[in-house]
């Protein structure tokens, strides 16, 4: 089981059914979802400014979350996955959107719903992102509407890690 901490008299709230991966901080004012799951070694760090995570998110190995201090706090939508060493830094994650491995999301940054972010892009701060886009590069630029499939393929992502916490949560013995 990963770490709960307490911030400013400020406790993590759990939604039925999450799981924190051993190595796993979350700290102060951070509420997650039902079903929702932080893996080893990822940061939620509610210390500064709140974040919110939906149903049924993912937020992948190495993964950092952190708001801006009086501006800009961080919200994660439902069927959300945030990749492996991905960073969102004040920013607003609509439903239904894959975070790439090793992406960045800086400040005032606003993602529509089913939309994917590639690996390594950096998304600067105060970008706004429309639904339904693939966004590539460094600085990162909508390249083309997402397909069908790409879509489905979204949830279809972040069911898997709620079945991964449960064969997880078995050999782990809880």
């Amino acid at each position: 089981m990963g770490r709960i901490l307490e911030y400013d008299g400020k406790k993590p709230e759990l939604g039925r059914g999450v799981f924190l991966a051993p190595g796993s901080i979350v700290v102060g004012d951070v509420k997650i979802g039902d079903y929702s799951t932080i893996w080893y070694n990822a940061v939620v760090r509610g210390d500064v400014e709140r974040i919110e995570i939906g149903a049924y998110s993912n937020i992948q190995d190495g993964a950092i979350l952190h708001g801006t201090k009086g501006k800009y706090p961080v919200f994660i939508g439902d069927y959300v996955t945030v990749g492996h060493r991905a960073v969102i830094h004040g920013a607003s994650v609509s439903s239904f959107v894959l975070i790439g491995i090793g992406a960045v999301v800086l400040d005032d940054v606003e993602i529509g719903e089913n939309v994917i972010v590639g690996a390594q892009a950096l998304v600067p701060p105060h970008t706004k992102i429309p639904p339904g886009v693939l966004v590539l590069g460094i600085p990162a630029k909508v390249v083309r509407e997402l397909h069908e499939e790409e879509v489905s393929t979204i949830k279809e992502i972040a069911r898997r890690y709620v079945k991964y916490a449960e064969l997880t949560r078995e050999g782990l013995g809880e």
